[in-house]
């Protein structure tokens, strides 16, 4: 699910657990503003900034935010870029690492006519944590 800001965050987490998936993500792209992660029921964190030529700019403030809320509720946080005119202008480095945790692999997943078994996993480089 994807959240940019306080009030994206405020109209979609509630409804993120609410929906039947093995692993609940929000891709926090382009994140536009800091927002509470609170009690919901998140398995993955992806945060970055946005690219192209009319990108807005990310706080550093607000990426770090997230990071200690996920870190601090045991959630993998994927830090994927700063953003630029290219995706890879600014680099993806946070606080001198890379962020690049995945969740388990789930037990099981739930296949329907909408999933493909571990594709989510695939932006990892195919590694599991």
């Amino acid at each position: 699910m994807t959240v940019e800001d306080a009030a994206t965050a405020g109209c979609r987490l509630p409804i993120l657990g609410t929906l039947p998936a093995a692993v609940r993500f929000v891709s926090a792209e382009p994140l536009l503003g800091d927002f509470r992660i609170g009690e919901h029921r998140i398995n993955w964190l992806i945060v970055g900034g946005e690219s192209g030529p009319n990108r807005r700019p990310v706080d550093p403030a607000n990426v770090r935010s997230l990071r200690d809320q996920a870190v601090a509720r045991g959630i993998p946080f994927f830090f994927k870029q700063w953003g630029g005119l290219r995706p890879k202008d600014q680099g993806k480095t946070l606080d001198g690492r890379q962020w690049c945790d995945c969740p388990k692999r789930p037990r099981r997943i739930a296949q329907d006519s909408r999933t493909r078994p571990g594709s989510m996993f695939d932006t990892c480089g195919g590694s599991m944590r």
